[in-house]
């Protein structure tokens, strides 16, 4: 029963990391990462084989291995996080509201921003 949920777990993580691919909006390497986790508690073979990917492969190894983040992940990241603030902030969402997401925002990116280069 565990292993099924944890399978279906990595499935949906891996179809989302996957449409991320696509779209601009969604992360790719967040869903990526949580598929290989589900997938290692679930099943050798598709955890390998996510690993092996030559696409996939690279920034998940970094990040097992390591806890690496790629520079230019870094970039992407920060900048999709500061284009959030201010795509929220044109909306004219209230003050408090894009204060409350900055700051988020700002922990995540100081958090990528302290993680080991590829």
């Amino acid at each position: 029963m565990t292993r099924g949920l944890w399978l279906a777990g990595g499935v949906t993580a891996l179809a989302l990391g996957a449409v991320g691919v696509v779209l601009p909006l969604l992360p790719t390497v967040p869903f990526l990462l949580l598929a290989a986790f589900c997938f290692a508690r679930s099943s050798e073979r598709l955890h390998r084989w996510l690993l092996d990917h030559p696409a996939f492969g690279p920034p998940i190894r970094d990040w097992e291995e390591r806890g690496a983040i790629g520079r230019k992940a870094k970039w992407i990241a920060t900048l999709s996080m500061a284009g959030s603030v201010a795509v929220t902030s044109f909306l004219g969402m209230p003050v408090w509201a894009v204060a409350v997401q900055a700051v988020i925002l700002f922990a995540v990116a100081l958090f990528i921003w302290t993680r080991p280069e590829e």
